[in-house]
């Protein structure tokens, strides 16, 4: 029976749908493609890449390997995470411990009672910037070496790449360009030569692909194929508030369910599943099963919009905060104000937004015309056949305004009345 997720990633029971992508991005790495998976935030990227990863493993013909890059910092850190992780893959750990014979000398039979966090240390003691490249290589190699293909999942890359990029000023640096550059060549050499013997899939909270055009690395993504993991339809989004009433013994009627989904406007996984809970709660503290339309509206604006909710939701921006930086930020600060409080954002606006903020060549800084590239491609907004743009998500959008947009003026509105009572 389906159960209520929290805010990470999910598998097993609280796994629901996605069959259709489950079986797309398994025909993926049977044919030895490399993927990009995309999709806007809270979509489900990591819970379906792992559920993938299950159900290869439960099959017994992929070997499987998950990294998460979020936390490294850099080259030698993502090698080291790589290495640490290859340990799931015990037909070919044997070559990995020749690969850090060094460091792990004297470590003997009591290599099994490491911790995860114990070996990392010691794993990433024998990585440095002048062998990371050469660890990397060795670690690839031993898995293609591998009797079985190996799905090779790397999470948050582009989290890595924006840290390789940018100075402490946020600003994309020649040196950073020249790392971020090294490591995703060496990447994209090794998807090249493993082919067929290791099928990648990139995945992370914010793009990878605007990113490396503002770097103007676009071209080392070319191996990978993009796919775009889509939002719930309403269908799917009811069925799923269907599943969670039956575990939990609430009922929700169609009208109730349907009301949800139109109050989310676009069916993110997660969101759907933190109203039901959000719903669920308020039901248990008014000692009743079955909810209302009035219920769902006294939720939506009283838990969903509140600073508990706010909680949830400040990631979204956090995110904008670490790709765009203290330069960039402020930007997409006011364009998505500007969108929430006025309900869309036309070509005139953009305009005035980029007198305001002009684009300085060479100096690092993101012009409007990027920050509405990371804002369209990340799914925050969407351009509408009118030429307008609008945020995608009513939950995020109200959500905005209400944090936001309490006596905003846009930047541009404050300099014309400057002006005007200068004359």
């Amino acid at each position: 029976m389906l159960k209520k997720g929290g805010n990470n990633w999910v598998e097993g029971d609280r796994f629901f749908d996605r069959e259709i992508e489950l079986e797309a991005l398994e025909e993926r790495t049977r044919d030895g493609t490399h993927t990009l998976l995309t999709a806007q935030r809270r979509m489900g990227k990591t819970s379906l890449v792992r559920e993938l990863l299950r159900r290869l493993t439960e099959t017994g013909g992929f070997e499987t390997v998950f990294v998460d890059l979020e936390a490294a910092m850099d080259q030698a850190d993502a090698v080291a995470e790589l290495g640490i992780r290859t340990r799931s893959v015990r037909a070919v750990w044997g070559r990995i411990e020749t690969v850090f014979a060094n460091v792990l000398r004297g470590v003997g039979d009591r290599i099994e009672e490491l911790s995860v966090s114990e070996l990392k240390v010691k794993l990433r003691a024998g990585v440095d910037a002048g062998n990371w490249s050469q660890r990397g290589d060795a670690i690839l190699s031993a898995l293609a070496g591998s009797k079985r293909p190996v799905v090779l999942a790397i999470d948050e890359l582009p989290i890595l790449v924006n840290r390789l990029l940018k100075d402490d000023d946020d600003r994309i640096t020649p040196e950073g360009r020249r790392a971020a550059d090294g490591f995703l060549s060496w990447l994209r050499r090794n998807g090249q030569e493993h082919r067929g013997k290791i099928s990648i899939i990139l995945s992370g909270s914010v793009g990878l692909e605007p990113l490396l055009q503002q770097a103007g690395l676009s071209a080392h993504a070319n191996i990978f194929s993009a796919y775009d993991l889509k939002p719930w339809s309403e269908e799917t989004a009811m069925s799923c508030l269907a599943a969670l009433s039956d575990t939990y013994d609430v009922v929700l009627t169609v009208d109730v369910r349907r009301s949800i989904c139109q109050r989310l406007r676009c069916c993110i996984p997660h969101h759907v599943q933190m109203f039901f809970d959000r719903l669920h709660d308020h039901l248990r503290r008014e000692r009743r099963q079955e909810a209302t339309l009035n219920d769902v509206d006294w939720v939506y604006l009283h838990e969903m919009l509140s600073v508990r909710g706010q909680m949830d939701l400040q990631h979204y921006e956090s995110r904008l905060q670490t790709v765009l930086g203290r330069t960039g930020y402020p930007i997409a600060l006011e364009i998505l104000t500007q969108a929430a409080t006025r309900g869309d954002l036309d070509d005139d606006t953009v305009r005035q937004y980029e007198m305001h903020f002009p684009a300085r060549d060479g100096d690092g800084d993101p012009s409007v015309e990027h920050v509405l590239h990371v804002l369209h491609h990340d799914g925050y907004l969407e351009r509408r056949e009118d030429g307008t743009s609008r945020f995608v998500s009513g939950l995020l959008e109200d959500w905005w305004r209400a944090r936001h947009g309490r006596n905003f003026v846009p930047v541009f509105a404050s300099r014309q009345a400057d002006r005007g009572a200068d004359r």
